[in-house]
């Protein structure tokens, strides 16, 4: 658990002390912001945060790989990986230490979006359970976006394409999930495969936490989501540090 927590602490310390996070958090708090105006916010004349909810996947998709890809690709072409591994650290430890430590910082953006529930409840009178939710549901697929991120910054040691590769992932599986998406694939595949497509979607699962109601399935699918690309990244790392 001490090395844990040491790698945690190493990762969080790294994101501040460079102009990395304030440049990123500037950019994500100023779109966070301008998709929700530019989706017409005053003028839906309604006290809620769909208009601030709905745009986050898409927003997820550029934001989280960028902060992703310096993980283990930054490591790699440095050479100080070797290093992380000659202490007593598993290799288990030292992918969870900089994913929660990445994870942290992911909330620290979303927490600092605070202004625009304060505004929504100067407005009138929202329902309170929706917005904890919306934000619950925010940081679980934040989270599953940035475990994505870690695989791919694992497999590779240069940092664009690890953001690209990265993009490219996420993307695949927010937009599997929209209708368009759907009503197109409809026409090319059976209905039971296109249902089993929208079921791996980031957007069907987000959507319906956003809505208030927390199933088991749509927080199972983050959870496995998490793990299994974060046991993939593990055992990729295990493979490298073996050979």
């Amino acid at each position: 658990m001490h090395s844990f927590w040491a790698v945690f602490k190493r990762e969080l310390k790294s994101y501040f002390t460079t102009p990395i996070a304030y440049v990123f958090l500037v950019i994500f708090l100023f779109f966070s912001g301008y998709l929700t105006f530019k989706q017409g916010f005053f003028e839906m004349r309604q006290a809620d945060m769909r208009a601030f909810f709905m745009n986050l996947p898409l927003l997820f998709v550029f934001m989280v790989p960028s902060a992703a890809m310096r993980l283990w690709a930054e490591e790699r072409r440095v050479g100080s990986i070797e290093l992380l591994f000659t202490l007593p650290i598993t290799v288990t430890q030292a992918v969870l230490g900089k994913f929660f430590a990445a994870w942290l910082f992911l909330a620290i953006a979303l927490v600092l979006t605070f202004p625009m529930p304060i505004t929504v409840c100067y407005l009138g009178d929202p329902d309170i359970g929706l917005i904890i939710t919306g934000y619950l549901g925010s940081l679980l697929m934040a989270g599953g976006f940035l475990a994505i991120g870690c695989f791919f910054s694992v497999v590779s040691k240069n940092q664009v394409i690890s953001f690209v590769l990265s993009v490219v992932a996420c993307a695949v599986l927010v937009f599997a999930g929209r209708p368009t998406t759907l009503n197109y694939l409809s026409t090319f595949f059976p209905a039971g495969l296109v249902s089993a497509i929208e079921t791996m979607s980031f957007q069907t699962h987000f959507e319906s936490i956003q809505k208030g109601v927390l199933e088991f399935k749509d927080l199972s699918y983050f959870v496995l989501l998490i793990v299994g690309w974060i046991a993939a990244s593990s055992i990729v790392l295990d493979e490298r540090k073996a050979s």
